[in-house]
């Protein structure tokens, strides 16, 4: 992945570093279920996401790098600011 990932001081948003997380590919394979570039789609199955995330098994094509999980867990973590 080339986007760039928030610094460990900061706190995620979803706007400016959660959703550039998911690839258009990501959003195209989970759009029957849920819209991973929608904040509110994203934030009431945030718990399940991470959950996939932290197993390895979403995306459905490889694990995310541990940074990129670890950015997501963060902005859930402080509350899934916009």
């Amino acid at each position: 992945m080339t986007a760039e990932l928030p610094g460990s001081g900061e706190t995620p948003s979803f706007d400016r570093d959660v959703k550039k997380l998911f690839r258009p590919m990501d959003r195209e394979a989970m759009l029957g279920a849920f819209d991973l570039w929608s904040y509110e789609d994203v934030c009431k199955h945030a718990t399940p996401i991470l959950s996939e995330l932290k197993s390895g098994g979403m995306p459905c094509d490889g694990a995310w790098p541990p940074a990129q999980v670890a950015v997501f867990e963060k902005w859930v973590a402080a509350g899934m600011p916009k």
